[in-house]
């Protein structure tokens, strides 16, 4: 479970590029030993934010404290701290997987011991590859590797399983849990909502700079109370009707066969269910669709409509 110590302190974080203001005095801690979560349209700067948390930009005001530590004042002992996987990574297309990593180690006090990395990134068969013969699943694993070199406490994940097959994406979920059981605190961006939904303790949700929502995942859902859909397949001649009664259902839509029940509450699927079976009707197929935190990015950001070139 995560730790009421904070990994991450940021108050009042803003910084502007010209006129733009990518990131807008926002508030918000990360607890050690937590997987956070960090979701935004295309432009509502979750990049910039996660590079002042790095040290890679300075905010224009705010307080950042990483570790404890101020990225502009201690950049070089937050190094040393902490583990960065970039949004956008390449090596030389000739170096080897071993030179990366021996690479990568001497730049570090005290560095970990980078063998047992290949195994359990499942790329031990790899490490006389060259780069560039590397799959796309095959380099994530290697750049997840050189962030974890120096056994940071601290792991930053930026748009991580970006361009991945599913497999190899729910791969990745399982090592970032395998992270965090190791006693790390997980910092991580990403566009696709359901990573965020099964993976991060907290999620926030940021657009035009600004915090809209912060909670669980569960939470955030549970505070969208958007429609529950009930879908099933009716024999002919079923007259949906009398279901327009029941407690909780907003609407009953009939196409041919095809029936779909949408409202609310907790109970509307045993409500729903219990009144076929009391009228004898006959159905197959039944299945309901949840709100999940998709609907709920939807919905915050839902007057967003940009995508522009701003982090």
């Amino acid at each position: 479970m995560p730790s009421a110590t904070p990994a991450i302190e940021i108050e009042s974080l803003a910084k502007s590029y010209g006129r733009l203001r990518a990131v807008d005095g926002i508030s918000f801690k990360v607890g050690t030993g937590e997987i956070f979560g960090m979701v935004g349209p295309n432009g509502a700067g979750k990049t910039t934010t996660i590079e002042c948390l790095e040290g890679m930009r300075f905010p224009d005001g705010g307080v950042v404290r990483v570790l404890g530590l101020d990225p502009r004042k201690d950049g070089q002992e937050l190094r040393e701290r902490t583990g960065v996987q970039l949004q956008q990574s390449a090596l030389p297309d000739d170096m080897r997987v071993w030179e990366a990593l021996d690479l990568f180690a001497s730049y570090y006090r005290k560095p970990a011991a980078w063998q047992p990395l290949l195994d359990r990134l499942e790329i031990a068969d790899k490490r006389n590859a060259r780069f560039s013969k590397l799959s796309g699943g095959q380099k994530q694993r290697l750049f997840i590797a050189l962030a974890l070199v120096n056994d940071p406490e601290l792991v930053f994940l930026d748009e991580l399983t970006t361009g991945l097959d599913p497999h190899a994406r729910r791969s990745m979920w399982d090592l970032i849990r395998a992270i965090r059981e190791r006693g790390k605190t997980v910092f991580l961006t990403t566009h696709y909502m359901e990573e965020a939904e099964h993976l991060c303790d907290r999620v926030l949700v940021i657009d035009h700079g600004r915090i809209v929502a912060l909670d669980s995942p569960a939470n955030l859902v549970r505070g969208l109370r958007s429609e529950i859909r009930i879908l099933f397949t009716a024999e002919p001649g079923f007259d949906p009707a009398p279901l327009r009664s029941l407690p909780g259902v907003a609407r009953v839509e009939k196409n041919g066969e095809k029936v779909i029940v949408a409202g609310q509450g907790d109970r509307l699927i045993v409500v729903v269910v219990n009144a076929l079976d009391a009228a004898g009707a006959r159905f197959r197929d039944l299945r309901t669709e949840q709100p999940d935190l998709e609907d709920v990015f939807l919905a915050l950001t839902a007057e967003s409509g940009l995508d522009g070139g701003l982090r």
